[in-house]
């Protein structure tokens, strides 16, 4: 009796449930799966070779670019050098170290890995990126942490084993790491005295003089004086510090003071000058801003790939659009994004106001920002499209954003680094700085699942308005230039393209 041949949709579907049940944070080796359903993933897009026998294990949309690979590098890599070195059988270099505890969150083009075993090689990976794998057992670090599932040097000795051109390089992140409360004087200097790093102390004692943390500057060379060494210091960079008198809780946290901070000057140098909110004209405002709703709801829905027509928008505003007690309304996934739109413009039209009669734009902001995300999703949530819990707040899932080198922040670090941007607007005295850097800054971190672009772009139209600017539409054709500038803002510290377009919409 002849074999009866399976559909091709059942073989596909036991391929996945194979691959799911070996696959670790989307990372598949190939010795855990067979042959036939590797090559049926292959045909269908689900597998995304990385090098020989190891696989990304993704949807055939986000196999398809970069994002994928950049929001499964971290898991790789763990995964890849713990099988072949064994779990405490490698660790990231000193100067990765250190850039992983500033919470750089951009992914390298090559990370430098240490190990014991034999090694010396650069292992070449998808998307322009590479690990440098260099033995060095002798020199191998006790002081172990973990940071995104990777086995890192902890910060005070990376601090101590970082080369000399870090301080050139990566002067932000030395500045963000020695500010950090949780980081004492008294640990660096241990770890110093411990390895006969005296070069990089007098390296390290100038860095924290030039910071303005002279007595953490003074401990160290005294606990170094003491042990028996002559040391002088040494001011390893030309670069004026951002951060000023601030202590970050954390390395997210200092690192968005940080981005304000330097980025501030160049928003003012772009931006056209501010009219101030005019005497008597707010009810006019609240009219013309009113009157774009459709034009802005088309364009920000349609820059977050929504096909929705103005017809659409002009009948939800209408109210003839009823998903309660028609089939065809109630099913549609872009008419119910439509819909919460337009709740989250009301909510967002009177918070405008609250700012038109003077009230403080962040806090504005602050108070009214859940009710603009629940508005959001509520009529997604209502059609059973998401779960009730999607409209209680930040995300606890790692976000990738699409074609972005940059990843937003952990889940864990959301609330530390809404907490310091909600200070930054309140004190914030530029609506400019605080439209630019607020929107920028909004979607750096990323803080929910869904919504960021639509929320980042009231926040930024709102501090405008603040200012006596137009609301501003920035239209679906400009689409990959507004994300280009974006991108550049948050993987190269260059705000310039961005605070450009904005001002020119003015």
């Amino acid at each position: 009796m002849a074999a009866v041949r399976q559909k091709p949709q059942k073989a596909l579907a036991e391929s996945l449930r194979a691959a799911k049940k070996v696959s670790q944070d989307g990372i598949i080796m190939s010795s855990k799966l067979d042959r036939k359903h590797r090559e049926i993933l292959m045909k269908n897009g689900w597998l995304n070779e990385i090098l020989k026998g190891w696989y990304l294990f993704t949807s055939p949309e986000g196999a398809a670019g970069s994002t994928a690979w950049y929001g499964g590098f971290w898991a790789f890599v763990k995964h890849y050098l713990t099988d072949r070195f064994g779990k405490a059988g490698f660790c990231v270099s000193a100067d990765s170290s250190l850039t992983l505890h500033a919470g750089d969150t951009g992914i390298p083009e090559q990370l430098v890995v240490l190990t014991k075993k034999a090694s010396n090689t650069k292992v070449e990976l998808i998307h322009d990126t590479s690990l440098l794998l260099m033995q060095n057992s002798k020199k191998f670090p006790r002081e172990i942490d973990e940071i995104n599932g990777l086995r890192v040097m902890s910060l005070p000795m990376a601090l101590s084993r970082i080369s000399p051109s870090y301080y050139r390089n990566c002067p932000e992140n030395i500045e963000i790491v020695l500010k950090l409360s949780s980081l004492s004087a008294a640990s660096v200097s241990r770890c110093l005295l411990e390895n006969e790093e005296i070069k990089s102390a007098e390296r390290i004692i100038g860095a924290y003089d030039h910071f303005g943390e002279k007595s953490k500057a003074k401990q160290i060379k005294d606990d170094l004086t003491a042990a028996g060494y002559h040391v002088e210091e040494d001011v390893p960079f030309e670069y004026g510090p951002k951060l000023g008198a601030s202590r970050p809780l954390s390395p997210y946290s200092g690192r968005i003071l940080l981005m304000w901070n330097s980025m501030r000057k160049i928003v003012l140098e772009r931006m056209p000058a501010e009219s101030g909110i005019k005497k008597g004209g707010a009810g006019k405002l609240l009219e013309s801003i009113q009157e774009v709703f459709k034009e802005d709801a088309y364009h920000s829905l349609s820059i977050e790939g929504y096909q929705v027509s103005e017809d659409l928008i002009a009948k939800i505003e209408s109210g003839d659009w009823d998903p309660d007690n028609s089939e065809g309304d109630g099913k549609q996934k872009d008419a119910l994004a439509a819909k919460g739109y337009q709740m989250s413009f009301d909510a967002v039209l009177a918070d405008v106001e609250k700012v038109l009669k003077n009230q403080n734009p962040g806090q504005v902001f602050e108070d009214g920002l859940q009710v603009w995300y629940r508005n959001l999703f509520a009529p997604s949530v209502k059609a059973s499209l998401l779960r009730p819990e999607a409209l209680a707040g930040y995300r606890n899932l790692p976000v990738f954003i699409k074609e972005a080198r940059h990843v937003p922040p952990s889940s864990a670090a959301v609330p530390d680094c809404m907490e310091t941007l909600f200070e930054l607007l309140k004190n914030e005295e530029s609506a400019a700085v605080r439209a630019v850097l607020g929107h920028f800054i909004f979607v750096f971190i990323h803080p929910y699942m869904d919504g960021n672009g639509r929320i980042g772009r009231f926040l930024m139209n709102l501090m405008l308005v603040s200012g006596g600017y137009d609301w501003g539409i920035i239209k679906v054709s400009e689409r990959n230039e507004y994300m280009a500038s974006l991108e550049t803002a948050s993987a190269k510290g260059d705000i310039g393209d961005f605070a450009r377009f904005v001002a020119r919409h003015l």
